[in-house]
């Protein structure tokens, strides 16, 4: 038991970090047709989100297109735009096992770790901001949604600017290795 500890806190501590992503897009989009974007300055100065970190979004934003290959454009195939939010999370642990143990009491029914300082009905609540956060891709010319990236996850809050730029830029590479989606080519 004890030796699956570490394995444990490590898998624990690896779910914390993590960025849970997932995509939505028109099926009947040609996004090989897209090379360049701009961002669209009036949906994303609606974000609720203090400057500092929209600029943040931003510049990870566009080393991701640069890096697949975009252009930053005054007349752009695709306009981007960010939208976050974000909920308190309240998770409890109840320990309330009344299993059998038989090193303590000889054999019987006992609380979990009574020897070792713990006791019945132990409950244990932590609290978490999880955050989200939407990168849209519209259209243009057609000024319609084409594909939506989302990703969700815990927020740190810290006073390291680098941890805080981190996990940003974090958020938004694990969002963009989505896009282009991987349309199904159907064999008729």
């Amino acid at each position: 038991m004890f030796k699956l500890l570490p394995i444990l806190l490590l898998f624990l501590v690896a779910s914390c970090s993590s960025v849970s992503v997932s995509s939505d897009y028109e099926k009947t989009t040609d996004f090989s047709v897209y090379k360049t974007y701009a961002f669209y300055k009036k949906g994303i100065d609606k974000v609720e989100i203090s400057d500092l970190d929209k600029r943040r979004i931003l510049r990870a934003i566009e080393a991701e297109m640069h890096a697949k290959g975009f252009m930053k454009s005054k007349n752009p195939d695709l306009l981007v735009n960010i939208f976050t939010k974000s909920r308190e999370k309240i998770d409890v642990y109840n320990n309330n096992y009344m299993g059998w143990y038989p090193w303590y009491y000889g054999y019987g029914y006992g609380g979990f770790g009574m020897g070792m300082g713990y006791g019945f009905g132990y409950n244990n609540v932590s609290t978490s901001t999880e955050g989200t956060l939407f990168i849209d891709l519209i259209d243009a010319n057609k000024k319609e949604l084409a594909w939506q990236g989302i990703g969700t996850g815990i927020l740190s809050y810290t006073n390291s600017i680098e941890k805080k730029e981190a996990r940003i830029n974090e958020f938004v590479a694990k969002i963009m290795m989505a896009y282009p989606p991987e349309v199904e080519v159907s064999n008729n």
